[in-house]
């Protein structure tokens, strides 16, 4: 029996392969669609995941600005961020956040479903959002998926 059949690959930086991915936010759920995108991101679709190394793919989301959330959300759901001095707490909702910038709502969602380590940060900057549909990145060939066919 050989036993190097058995042994555990495990991949590193230089052996992970990272693939560029285009996703449409077109009519998509905001929650929905961020929790697919953080296991993207993490490579978790891959077998040759590895939990400590960023071994996931690159991920463009175009036509953030068309993205839905159902109810209330969009006024009744609040965001905070401190700024450490006395008085330095502001609230905005995601009306006002991807009104002003969609990147920041979508990182705010998916950066809450990463882990809470530096890996988190290092994954987060392979992140890619715009409100249209147009990016620049055409040169890296994007592969186009549907996020509705991943589970």
């Amino acid at each position: 029996m050989d036993t190097l059949s058995y042994k555990t690959i495990s991949v590193n930086k230089e052996t992970a392969q990272k693939e560029w991915v285009e996703i449409d936010a077109t009519g998509q759920h905001l929650g929905r669609l961020c929790s697919k995108v953080a296991k993207l991101l993490r490579g978790k679709y891959k077998p040759s995941y590895t939990p400590h190394v960023d071994c996931g793919d690159n991920v463009i989301i175009v036509n953030a600005d068309k993205v839905e959330l159902t109810g209330n959300k969009w006024t009744d759901r609040v965001y905070y961020r401190y700024s450490g001095y006395p008085g330095g707490q502001k609230t905005s909702t995601p009306a006002e956040l991807i009104k002003k910038n969609p990147d920041k709502l979508f990182r705010k969602v998916v950066k809450g479903m990463l882990p809470k380590n530096k890996l988190a940060s290092a994954i987060l900057d392979n992140l890619y959002v715009y409100a249209g549909s147009e990016h620049p990145h055409q040169a890296q060939k994007p592969k186009k998926i549907d996020i509705n066919t991943l589970r």
